[in-house]
């Protein structure tokens, strides 16, 4: 006999927690399946869990700086004592070097001016401030390692940069996504892992539910993809995918995890989003660094078509990021050994998220978030509870989309924005800074 709940949350990475968290106290009856062993063991343990507010478009800013609320007060929002304990939030600032390609940043700091968050315009002689040693040449674009020039300036300076004191890392990611579990638990959801969806279930026109490969049938009138990298199977698991004008795929992706230079510490380090060497780094750690790519197109995209197979070994990529990282700051270290993470970002075509219903009514999905909205899950959780709630209701939301209040900045933003339907956004980075 089919168990019964009133909603199935298919992955419990955080985003799948925390919108279980979200339903949960509105009084869902919800049931969040995994085939990881726990929650946050899949794409969300391998993030760098960087917080940011800066993003292309106003809505995803909003949704960062709104977000950027719970991580700072995480044992406010998560509400409960968690046995593993809970994530600890470093706000060490984020500091964005001024490019061409984003536009010396003047239309994301006039998006901060419209939503109350602060930065501080850093001229290059002051970036040995935030970057200890830093080479401040100009170096765009980024080249591969066999490329005639690596390594070699294409001009005598970067324009500066911009410092966003809101913004940090969580120090672990997976731990994040435990602490929602346990927050919803609180509020009566179940979590049942080592278990995969093998069928989606429907009935005169809606989904029912869903099969497990334990071979269990859940009965459910709604249930959400959050599946990350699976994402895309499971929406043509549903018979959504080809309606819907954007998709999403699985992309590999290396972060190096290599020695901090003398000077930088974890204690004293930021985040640096450096859009002229094509790369990002975190402080981690024990006075390491985590070290990733911000996608250039010399480096090429390695789609994957099966999530559950792929190559964990790292490649070149490794190397050349490290050195292109080595450009800015001289003082780093190139190991010989490779230590990082390989894993899976769950991309769209513009890789800004989908937060969304679909062609069929009760299944929902949350899905394309591309390596970029670890920092968003709190308020992704309310977007999609946001969703949820209208349209079981009656609304249509493709037809007049619903809107949402953000609490603590006070912005109301049309969460139609987020749809599956939408237009691929030109003023995307096209990469995993969104």
């Amino acid at each position: 006999m089919a168990e019964t709940f009133d909603c199935v949350i298919i992955g419990a990475g955080v985003i799948g927690a925390c919108t279980a968290f979200e339903l949960a106290k509105k009084g869902y009856r919800t049931l969040s399946v995994d085939k990881g062993p726990e929650a946050g063991y899949g794409s969300t343990s391998a993030s760098c869990a960087i917080i940011r507010t800066y993003y292309s478009a106003f809505e995803t800013c909003a949704i960062a700086y709104e977000g950027w609320h719970y991580w700072k007060d995480w044992a406010n929002y998560i509400g409960v004592a968690d046995e593993q304990g809970l994530i600890a939030y470093n706000n060490c600032g984020c500091l964005v070097i001024k490019t061409e390609h984003n536009h010396h940043l003047s239309k994301v700091c006039a998006m901060m001016d419209r939503l109350g968050c602060p930065w501080e315009d850093v001229p290059v002689s002051q970036i040995g401030r935030y970057l200890p040693g830093a080479d401040t040449q100009a170096y765009y674009p980024a080249k591969s390692l066999d490329d005639d020039g690596f390594g070699e300036p294409t001009g005598p300076s970067i324009a500066g940069a911009v410092f966003f004191p809101r913004g940090g890392y969580v120090n672990d990611p997976k731990l994040s996504a435990h602490n929602a579990q346990r927050a919803a638990e609180a509020h009566g959801a179940t979590f049942r892992f080592n278990v995969a969806v093998t069928r989606i279930l429907t009935e005169n026109g809606r989904v029912k539910g869903v099969e497990l490969s334990d071979g269990s049938t859940i009965h459910a009138p709604v249930v959400v993809n959050v599946a990350g990298p699976h994402s895309s199977r499971i929406n043509e698991m549903a018979g959504v995918a080809e309606a819907m004008r954007l998709s999403t795929r699985a992309l590999r992706h290396e972060v190096a995890h290599v020695r901090a230079p003398e000077g930088m510490t974890d204690e004293n380090g930021v985040i640096l989003s450096d859009s002229d060497i094509q790369g990002y780094t975190r402080p981690e750690r024990g006075g390491n660094l985590l070290i990733g790519s911000e996608d250039p197109e010399c480096d090429g995209h390695e789609w994957v078509d099966d999530p559950d197979n792929y190559d964990l070994n790292f490649s070149t990529q490794w190397r050349t990021m490290v050195m292109r990282t080595g450009q800015r700051l001289p003082g780093l270290g190139i190991p010989d050994t490779a230590r990082g993470v390989v894993s899976l970002y769950d991309v769209s075509q513009d890789w800004m998220p989908i937060y969304d219903c679909s062609s069929l009514p009760g299944f929902y999905m949350a899905c394309g978030t591309s390596g970029n909205q670890f920092k968003n899950a709190p308020v992704a959780g309310k977007i999609m509870t946001a969703i949820i709630e209208a349209c079981e209701n009656g609304h249509n939301h493709d037809a007049d989309p619903v809107k949402l209040k953000l609490e603590h900045i006070g912005h109301e933003i049309s969460l139609g924005f987020f749809s599956r339907n939408r237009e691929v956004n030109k003023e995307s980075s096209f990469s995993v800074i969104g």
